[in-house]
């Protein structure tokens, strides 16, 4: 557990580092194109580190935003504050702010940058629809997220993802309106140009398989990991098999469902057919991921 905590924050730091790079290498050329010079890269640095301040301190509540979530206090659902409440002094964690998304489907996220800065987001259909024990599973599953740190690195892949497609656009724009540059009239300008304009291509054309590589980088394991922590926490994995094949059996998609934040959650946000044969999925198969908390022995 520890070692995987440790792991976390390490892909993060790396995550954070090529994606500035990444940047930094793309403002280079754009100052190339665009006659900056040097003042292509300055602009790359201060957009880099912007969006790592954003992704840092602002991806929690972009997420949240996109999901439609709503702060509750404990007045308004005492059932649920409590079993939060339980479960972190269980976990030994700070009390998370706690979000119900209006939605009938039966679904959970948590996120934020750190243990003591996390937010837990719960639909109303799994406050609904699940039993006391199914429900403890599924909130001790994703406080296993935060105590993991998984919630921060989940969180930089959302903005990073952004950023990639962002760019791409830029690219795209630039030669759609028949920007040139100093180069276009220099020897060679124009292979720079046609060199830029393939790069805006390759990336509006992969941009969307690069997110979801990424995403399935780093989700399938991290979803393993914390139904067996959340199973640890809890004492009972029953609890949260019985969840998810409620998921499996009567669940329907999101009314907010975002390619950006599915792989936030506990289950896919979107149809299952939607998945060919799961292979792009950023979640394990439910049915694998039943049977492997149903062969643990506490």
């Amino acid at each position: 557990m520890y070692n995987q905590i440790t792991s976390n924050k390490r892909r993060t730091a790396i995550l954070i580092f090529i994606f500035v790079l990444f940047i930094l290498l793309l403002g280079y050329f754009f100052g190339r194109y665009t006659d900056l010079g040097y003042g292509g890269l300055v602009l790359a640095i201060i957009i880099s580190l912007i969006m790592s301040l954003i992704s840092y301190y602002s991806g929690d509540k972009i997420a949240l935003w996109t999901a439609g979530a709503v702060p509750i206090k404990k007045a308004d659902n005492p059932y649920v504050y409590r079993l939060v409440e339980n479960l972190c002094i269980t976990a030994g964690l700070s009390l998370p702010h706690i979000y119900l998304i209006n939605d009938p489907a039966i679904n959970a996220f948590a996120t934020g940058r750190d243990p003591d800065h996390a937010s837990l987001a719960l639909t109303t259909g799994a406050v609904e629809k699940l039993e006391n024990e199914e429900l403890e599973g599924v909130i001790a599953h994703e406080l296993s997220h935060v105590k993991n740190y998984d919630i921060r690195l989940m969180m930089v892949v959302i903005i990073l993802v952004g950023t990639i497609a962002l760019i791409a656009d830029w690219f795209l724009r630039m030669r759609f309106f028949g920007f040139r540059g100093r180069d276009s009239n220099d020897r060679g300008g124009g292979q720079l140009a046609a060199i830029l304009m393939i790069i805006g291509i390759v990336l509006a054309i992969l941009s969307p398989l690069i997110a979801q590589l990424i995403q399935l980088a780093i989700s399938r394991k991290r979803e393993y990991l914390a139904d067996a922590s959340g199973a640890l926490l809890t004492r009972y994995p029953e609890g949260l098999a019985r969840a998810l094949e409620k998921i499996k059996n009567f669940n329907q998609p999101m009314r907010r469902a975002s390619t950006a934040t599915a792989h936030l959650y506990i289950a896919s946000p979107f149809s299952a057919k939607k998945s060919l044969a799961n292979l792009f999925s950023t979640h394990p198969p439910i049915d694998d991921r039943i049977k492997r908390l149903r062969e643990m022995i506490l």
